[in-house]
């Protein structure tokens, strides 16, 4: 359904640092420079992080989050690792199994430097 995702940050250093991170323990490869810009791809979708093209300071959207699919919990559970250890901080509840009524989900949520909502997800499967 998605192309991409582009967030705003006011550090691309750090946050190259952070979503590297994040996003390595997912699995996937290092953020590439795009001059005013880092992205990391996949051939489902694309994140680009960068400072604001219009010179604003970058904010962040109340009620949004960014979900990154995870393999397993103990994947997940390393992404929520990763990003504490790179400048994230954990908001909502601690990582663990919701029941959202069409399914059962291991989440954990972030907040990137910026302030970005992030949650790492893994669909349980039905017969589990």
């Amino acid at each position: 359904m998605f192309s991409h995702v582009m967030l705003g940050c006011s550090d691309r250093e750090r946050s190259k640092k952070f979503y590297d991170a994040t996003l390595g323990a997912l699995g996937h490869k290092p953020g590439q420079d795009f001059g005013k810009s880092d992205w990391w791809m996949t051939r489902e979708g694309a994140l680009g992080v960068g400072q604001p093209l219009n010179g604003e300071p970058c904010s962040v959207g109340n009620g949004s989050t960014i979900g990154f699919r995870a393999e397993s919990p103990e994947q997940v559970d390393a992404w929520h690792a990763a990003g504490l250890a790179n400048g994230g901080k954990s908001c909502e509840d601690p990582p663990g199994i919701r029941d959202a009524g069409f399914g059962k989900m291991y989440l954990a949520y972030l907040r990137d430097p910026d302030g970005n909502k992030l949650c790492g997800f893994y669909r349980i499967p039905a017969d589990k």
